[in-house]
């Protein structure tokens, strides 16, 4: 027996609640890293604090994986009750990140983030699988890709939306998070969970025994506990996720890069606007440390150093939305990218192989071209758009791949233990990878984007150990 084709608003309603979710991930990305700066964190600290979110999803995606699978609720079904969770938990975390008032508040913020948004994201993936049949799967993932495109423009790019549109200040105290930024993480909150709810009321999943039948009568595995599967299916990883895993390894360690260093390394190579270090224009005690009046404001030396200081921490924070906004182009092309996908593989097979390796090498030319063009922040969107190919890509081809070559009865577990290829790589570069492999480049920031061009070349290239049939190209035949 097999699953039914989905019309396109079908499957457009159950892909919806992406729109929540990448609201949080393109909030996260492009503006954490100046969240930690407006902290005070140093720039090459950046990516340690950005730790908790991979270490997050190492723990909770293969858990969420399995509790997914073997779950039934009479009423919201296997994966929806987690995408409700997520969005609750993840909402609560979206209102208060604005508002951390330290570095340690918000680096423990991040991690609750992350967390909460694995809850809902990973079930959503093994969605598309339980839901479509094989043929539609890679179009399946591309509309998913077509959604997360939407909102990681319209996220990236509410900052300054709120300071250019609607007047909301981006200036702020030192240490405090601009109201531009806090309005945005709220916006973020509200269509988070939102867009959940569209796919909860409007998407129905198959029952346990419905998706017995399309496995074609196949008696299902004996349960063995959650512990013992997951190491299981860790040990015995079947060939085409381990070669998928080494192209997803190089990808996610660029893309790292670019969510952790992207702001501090453009605001200084492209817009010569860094963040200006307070200790610099403030009055100190004679152990260094920050001098504050009765009602804890920073003392500044003089009246000249207090306008120096608000005059180039404005020039960091309109680079910093300039920054964000061009970050969301690449939300844009890879919404392209998708919608193109869309029609033709509605219609028609793809090489998925070949497609994702030249998407990868374009994302990767998008990145070391940033090197080249200091004092042009229009080029920068040349730069996304590039990089939006192969961001599209990453979304979409390496999940239709692995999903036609894994059994649907645990389908969200081998999606949970395959994102094990993401979050690794982006603890390695968190524990110091990328900012020493910066500075073997050179000391500018700019070169943490020139390793996560190099990343995506090998990403790239690595493709070319894909050898599966059925996970290359859906035959129908």
């Amino acid at each position: 027996m097999h699953k039914p084709r989905l019309k396109f608003w079908d499957i457009w309603n159950m892909s919806f609640g992406f729109l929540g979710i990448q609201f949080g991930f393109a909030l996260q990305g492009s503006t954490m890293s100046r969240i930690f700066e407006t902290l005070g964190a140093e720039k090459d600290n950046i990516p340690l604090l950005w730790i908790a979110a991979p270490l997050a999803g190492l723990i909770v995606q293969p858990i969420i994986g399995y509790l997914s699978d073997n779950t039934w609720h009479k009423s919201l079904g296997r994966r929806r009750p987690f995408f409700l969770l997520g969005a609750i938990l993840s909402s609560i975390a979206l209102l208060l990140m604005p508002y951390s008032s330290a570095v340690w508040m918000a680096a423990g913020l991040l991690l609750v983030l992350d967390a909460s948004i694995n809850i809902s994201m990973e079930p959503f993936r093994a969605l598309v699988a339980d839901k479509l049949p094989d043929s539609q799967r890679s179009y399946g993932f591309v509309i998913q890709t077509l959604i997360i495109g939407i909102g990681t423009w319209v996220a990236s790019n509410l900052p300054k939306f709120m300071n250019n549109v609607l007047n909301i200040s981006n200036e702020a105290a030192p240490g405090v998070v601009p109201e531009s930024v806090r309005v945005a993480f709220i916006v973020g909150a509200v269509v988070f969970i939102g867009s959940i709810l569209v796919t909860i009321f409007t998407t129905k999943e198959y029952s346990p025994e419905q998706m017995q039948k399309f496995e074609d009568g196949d008696e299902p595995e004996k349960d063995q506990g959650m512990i013992k599967t997951i190491l299981g299916t860790y040990a015995l990883m079947p060939k085409i996720m381990k070669k998928l895993g080494i192209v997803q390894f190089f990808s996610w360690f660029a893309f790292f890069a670019m969510w952790t260093l992207a702001n501090p390394a453009l605001t200084s190579h492209i817009y010569n606007a860094p963040k200006p270090q307070i200790e610099e224009f403030a009055q100190l005690d004679s152990e260094g440390e920050l001098q504050y009046d009765a009602d804890r404001v920073i003392l500044f030396q003089d009246d000249q150093a207090r306008l120096e200081y608000s005059e180039q921490d404005k020039s960091y924070n309109e680079a910093s939305d300039d920054v964000g906004s061009k970050m969301g182009i690449y939300g844009l092309s890879s919404m392209a990218f998708a919608l193109l996908l869309t029609f033709y593989t509605s219609r028609f097979a793809i090489n998925r192989k070949l497609v994702h390796m030249g998407s990868l090498i374009l994302g990767g030319a998008g990145f070391l071209l940033m090197y080249f063009i200091p004092g042009e922040p229009e080029m920068l969107y040349v730069c996304f758009v590039l990089i939006g190919f192969a961001w599209g890509s990453i979304l979409s081809m390496p999940y239709a791949m692995l999903s036609s070559s894994v059994a649907s009865s645990k389908m969200g577990l081998m999606m949970g233990v395959f994102n094990m290829f993401i979050v690794i790589p982006q603890i390695i570069a968190a524990l110091g990878g990328v900012v020493f492999l910066q500075k073997l480049i050179g000391e500018e920031s700019i070169h943490a984007m020139t390793v996560a061009g190099v990343f995506l070349l090998f990403a790239a290239f690595s493709n070319l150990l894909i050898t599966d049939r059925k996970a290359i190209k859906y035959d129908p035949a």
